[in-house]
């Protein structure tokens, strides 16, 4: 197995080098505004699953932020169960948000559900269910044992609080600035400890 030498002289360099590349990691986390609308509303008739899609062409992961823009005096948003998604029940939400510009922070793998909590809007399909994945990929169901709380945790462990917020075109943008200084570290890092890594 080959031993990473690097002579004395560069040891700040590389630590330097390492602290830039850890600080560079949080840019990996994304602000999403719900159907990329202007408004969390009842969809169109004529794009009735916006919602449906819009969800399965992205994917969510912890850390990552959903916002809901609506006109606080005509709409809310409610978390809700995978039962009362499918039924449209509005009563006895996990969560509920009415301020127009509802933040849901994912901090944890699993299945959310989420409706508008004005009368018949749900029937209309302005709902929306996301699946954020565990660190092998997979999703956990609600009534898994591996979805249940801890004792010291919240029942829904949702937190609050301003993001800054990015398109979906600056993600993309994100990432690949990542990959371009992860690249240019490495060939600066070979560069300056030549034949010394391997």
């Amino acid at each position: 197995m080959a031993t990473l030498s690097i002579p004395r002289k560069y040891h700040s360099l590389y630590i330097i080098f390492q602290f830039f590349l850890l600080i560079q990691t949080k840019v990996l986390c994304y602000q999403y505004k719900v159907g990329d609308l202007s408004a969390w509303n009842v969809p169109s008739s004529a794009n009735k699953d916006v919602y449906t899609k819009w969800s399965k062409n992205h994917v969510f992961k912890i850390g990552d932020s959903i916002m809901f823009l609506y006109p606080p005096s005509e709409d809310s948003v409610i978390q809700v169960t995978k039962q009362n998604y499918n039924s449209c029940n509005l009563k006895n939400p996990i969560l509920y948000m009415n301020n127009g510009n509802s933040l849901f922070n994912i901090t944890r793998p699993g299945e959310f559900y989420f409706t508008s909590g004005a009368e018949g809007h749900c029937e209309k399909s302005q709902k929306l269910h996301i699946s954020i994945p565990g660190g092998n990929g997979t999703t956990y169901e609600e009534d898994s044992p591996a979805f249940a709380p801890s004792a010291d945790s919240p029942a829904y462990p949702t937190v609050f609080g301003s993001i800054p917020v990015q398109s979906a075109n600056q993600s993309s943008s994100g990432k690949l600035h990542i990959s371009i200084f992860g690249a240019i570290g490495s060939v600066f890092l070979t560069l300056l400890l030549g034949s010394t890594i391997f």
